[in-house]
């Protein structure tokens, strides 16, 4: 079972919200490091007040002061600062003075000792349970009588800055969220909304029936990324109500056609069995009733021919055509015809190839050219040009007679259509002629065309040149 593919909504609002989702993390991310770095520059700044104090009371102590004394000055140094940390020790490692209640031997020993503080050069460590961000320098005092080179290791705690930092970033987890959902549920609402003239084309196409296809979307009222789907929708809508005209017609034309040799057959029957006859009238009611039905043959073959060309299952024996030869051959068949009705068949050609089924070809050309002769008038002239050139190679049938109007010259090609309005015309056939001959043309990808002046009236083929 083939799964279903997700809806234009959600996919939309899954997308969307997947790109808010990341845009809104990455901002939190973007605070928190943001805050982060305060907190780390603030430390540092803290240190470097620390550090400057130090060096100062460094630098004012007398050379013969006290231990007592240097406590004295060092404790106060630093008043103020009352998270700060600091140790000082002597080249040798030995304990000059350390804040009360810090160890910072430890981290002292292991640390590289920085020229500058800054936020790139502190260290971060733990010391039982405590957090501290600090720094190991070194600097000269020729004041105190140990040594002149001095190690200072200052730090600060930053516990609370990570107490807040944990804080916010569960602050910021809780709000992200909350505002990932209501970006997910305002984009779905807007999606749902941006799609209102969709549900609004699909219920308007929804009305369409068989017997509405002049139903028609106006493209102006939909938004313009819809403009293209509406002209789209409306040309197959004119499409289809083109076919189903035809179809509709076709059906009719079909059951007129059909009505009439069928009516014939009937009363020919009736009246041959209404009293007793001899077997000569009964043997001119049976050929009688034998054109009806090669009438009606002829004209199935015709309907069956047309249904193969609409499916495209017309398959022509490709070979190579000469149409001067077949011109020729038609002009021989229809010689007599012709002459009976005083119409003079000329050709004007030169030599024209094309590659196509010969008896198909022969066919079209005999259609257009049976109803030239049939609408000629007398002591008149057919004229049959060939031409062949560049890629095309046409075919000219040109008659003398009434003039068909622009009506019906562009409705000519379809299915049983005449330009007579009387559907029953002796001597005629049921008005698929002109509809083979253009099936025939296209199976070989050519085309033909028909226009009409007040004195004649041309039928043009062109085939591929081969």
């Amino acid at each position: 079972m083939t799964k279903r593919p997700a809806s234009l909504a959600v996919r939309l609002t899954v997308s969307i919200g997947a790109v808010i989702t990341v845009v809104l993390l990455t901002f939190g991310w973007i605070i928190e490091q943001s805050i982060n770095n305060h907190f780390i520059q603030q430390d540092v700044d803290e240190l470097n007040a620390v550090v400057q104090a130090l060096k100062h009371t460094l630098a004012t102590l007398p050379g013969n002061a006290s231990p007592e004394e240097l406590n004295k000055r060092f404790a106060d140094a630093v008043s103020g600062h009352h998270n700060a940390r600091y140790r000082i020790s002597s080249a040798d490692n030995a304990q000059i003075y350390a804040t009360p209640g810090s160890d910072l031997a430890r981290f002292a020993n292991v640390a590289q000792p920085v020229e500058k503080l800054t936020t790139h050069t502190v260290d971060i460590w733990q010391d039982h349970g405590e957090t501290f961000r600090g720094a190991v320098m070194q600097i000269t005092a020729g004041n105190l009588p140990e040594s002149e080179l001095l190690t200072i290791t200052v730090a600060t705690s930053i516990d609370f800055h990570l107490h807040y930092l944990e804080g916010f970033r569960s602050y910021l987890r809780i709000i992200t969220a909350i505002a990932c959902l209501i970006a997910i549920l305002a984009t779905w609402f807007a999606v749902h909304q941006g799609h209102a003239p969709i549900r609004r084309i699909s219920r308007e196409i929804r009305k369409i029936r068989s017997d509405q296809l002049h139903i028609r979307l106006d493209p102006v009222d939909v938004p313009s990324e819809l403009m293209e789907l509406a002209s789209s929708f409306n040309s197959m809508i004119e499409r289809l109500e083109s076919v189903f005209r035809r179809l509709s017609d076709f059906s009719g034309d079909i059951a007129h056609e059909l009505r009439t040799p069928i009516t014939n057959l009937k009363t020919q029957t009736e009246v041959a069995l209404s009293q007793s006859r001899s077997v000569q009238q009964y043997r001119e009611v049976l050929y009688s009733s034998l054109e009806e039905y090669e009438r009606m043959a002829k004209m199935v073959g015709d309907m069956l021919f047309l249904a193969q060309a609409d499916n495209h299952l017309l398959k022509p024996e490709l070979v190579k055509i000469d149409l001067q030869a077949e011109i020729n051959i038609l002009f021989d068949f229809f010689g007599a015809w012709a002459d009976e009705r005083g119409i003079r068949l000329e050709v004007n050609s030169r030599e024209g190839f094309i590659i196509g089924d010969r008896l198909m070809i022969r066919r079209a050309l005999s259609n257009v050219l049976s109803n030239a002769i049939r609408h000629t008038p007398p002591n008149s002239t057919i004229n049959v040009t060939l031409e062949s050139g560049g890629k095309l190679t046409s075919v000219r049938i040109e008659n003398p007679g009434p003039m068909i109007s622009a009506e019906h010259i562009n409705r000519i090609f379809e299915r049983f259509y005449r330009t007579d309005a009387s559907r029953q015309r002796s001597g005629e056939g049921a008005g698929l002629g002109l509809a083979i001959t253009k099936s025939i043309v296209e199976a070989h990808n050519g085309a033909i065309k028909a226009h009409s002046t007040e004195q004649t009236t041309t039928f043009e083929f062109s085939f591929p040149s081969i």
